[in-house]
């Protein structure tokens, strides 16, 4: 049966891309490029209008809504806008979110369209979509000049690429091979680790998740008489949520700086685990989960990154049979981890407007810092003593020591075995021949053979095996109807049979 190699099954089962000609492979890049600036502008003049529609005192008009939508364009991929009282650098993340997914999908329907599959080429997608995000930036900021509302061209123009050209990255990762090079180039320990890692960021998300949560469930009157006491029109309130819900993101990467013990600051406000300073915040619903006073219990949720570092630790005890090798896929986790909280506490923070509130700061240093220890120390211990070790020889202390197999040993043909048992089966051994065993190997971890046609193969032979078998039994049958017949029509005629020389019967 005739078995396709890995390249050659490629070949064959890969869809080629359609030809396109550079005019038109041009039109979808800049449809792409264009559609995700005018989609995302679009969504967020929409946004304002609803705002301004629904408020009692807003005067809504086309042009208004259009002007104003630009610098909320700016601020949703996170460019500082700045004002006569002071820079507004604390920016929403969640709009910021919704315009990398996007982005991001609009690059992956570009790959799509375009068919590509080598990771070369993606750089036309990201490039293209990057460059017009900036332009558009750089433009607006320009615009906007010495306004009420203003923004530097140079930080508007790279900040705009940064955030698109990273969304369109990952929505084109998978489809151009960039997150199998990405894989193909780490042993399995370190990708071990670098899911474990991601795992545990993950798990302190959701714990600063669940300490916002509660901290609101706490305070669920605040809450509640904030938000009375936002506006008597459904359009305050309306945007209050809406304040509210994109500044959600922030609050959750304070709550897991907090339970990892970094803790957040809000002006002259403070608040970790171990250490609290009190004051005044602004009459925002979101932040009523902050604690009001010190207490005593609060260390107490330090030991919820202990044990996310322990489970870590646990998904690493198996990774390998060497301490060392586990170790490292500890020591991968916590390196992800921590540049991933390095990141997220980066963008949640920044200036507020030079005010009494100014500035709100999460700690990106310090809770990376502490995340990689949390994660490193007790990971460590958990894999060390939870893993399995080296197995000692039941005579003497020395270490058991795995063979190598490339050595090959002679054999000794004149050797005699005590055991006949054994020595037949020493005897019925066969010598591999080893270029075919290579071949068998080769083609046992190949995965890319016809199964359906082999399954085919076997059905057939099993096939004609039965229906040999059933000719068979039917001669037998024939044979013994005539013998039969043969004795019958000899008692008719009242001869006996004769016997021949081997004393068998015969007529």
């Amino acid at each position: 049966m005739p078995v396709l190699t890995r390249d050659a099954t490629r070949e064959v089962t890969a869809v080629r891309p359609p030809e396109f000609s550079r005019s038109e492979h041009m039109r979808v890049l800049v449809a792409a490029a264009v559609g995700s600036v005018v989609v995302g502008y679009a969504a967020v003049a929409a946004l304002l209008a609803l705002i301004s529609a629904t408020a009692t005192y807003a005067a809504f008009s086309t042009a208004g809504v259009l002007s104003a939508a630009a610098p909320a364009w700016l601020a949703a991929h996170h460019v500082p806008l700045r004002f006569d009282a002071g820079q507004l650098g604390v920016l929403p993340l969640l709009p910021t979110a919704l315009l990398m997914l996007l982005v991001a999908r609009t690059a992956a329907g570009a790959a799509d369209r375009l068919g590509l599959y080598e990771p070369l080429q993606a750089r036309g997608v990201v490039l293209s979509i990057a460059g017009a995000h900036a332009v558009v930036g750089g433009t607006i900021a320009l615009i906007m000049g010495d306004g009420v509302v203003r923004a530097t061209p140079a930080v508007a123009f790279f900040g705009c690429a940064a955030v698109s050209g990273i969304a369109a990255t990952f929505g084109v990762a998978r489809r151009c091979g960039l997150v199998e090079i990405v894989f193909d180039k780490l042993d399995p320990v370190a990708l071990h680790g670098l899911r474990s890692g991601f795992m545990a960021l993950f798990a302190l998300i959701s714990a600063g998740a669940l300490a916002l949560g509660a901290g609101l469930a706490i305070s669920w009157p605040t809450t509640s008489g904030l938000f009375a006491g936002a506006g008597p029109s459904v359009g305050v309130g309306l945007g209050v949520f809406l304040l509210c819900l994109g500044y959600l993101p922030n609050a959750i990467i304070a709550g897991f700086s907090y339970v990892a013990g970094a803790g957040f600051s809000l002006g002259g406000v403070e608040i970790s685990p171990m250490r609290f300073v009190g004051g005044d915040v602004p009459p925002v619903p979101l932040l009523a989960a902050m604690p009001e006073t010190e207490h005593v219990w609060s260390p107490v949720v330090l030991v919820v990154p202990a044990l996310i570092g322990a489970f870590v630790g646990w998904t690493c005890r198996k990774v390998s049979d060497r301490p060392s090798s586990r170790f490292r896929a500890v020591l991968v986790a916590a390196i992800t981890a921590a540049v991933g909280c390095l990141v997220l506490a980066a963008t949640a923070g920044g200036r507020l407007a030079s005010g009494a509130f100014d500035p709100v700061t999460v700690p990106a240093g310090l809770l990376a810092l502490m995340t990689a220890v949390w994660v490193l120390v007790p990971g460590v211990l958990v894999a060390w003593l939870a893993g399995s070790r080296a197995k000692v020889v039941a005579d003497g202390d020395a270490e058991f020591v795995e063979p190598d197999f490339e050595e090959e040993e002679a054999v000794d043909p004149d050797v005699v075995f005590e055991d006949d048992e054994l020595t037949d089966q020493f005897e019925q051994l066969e010598v591999v021949d080893e270029d075919e065993f290579e071949v068998e190997e080769d083609l046992e971890d190949d995965d890319y053979y016809d199964e359906d046609e082999y399954d085919e193969e076997e059905e057939l032979e099993d096939d004609v095996a039965d229906e040999q078998d059933d000719v068979a039994d039917e001669e037998e049958d024939v044979e013994e109807e005539e013998e039969d017949l043969d004795a019958e029509f000899d008692e008719m005629l009242g001869m006996e049979p004769e016997e021949d020389l081997d004393g068998k019967p015969e007529r």
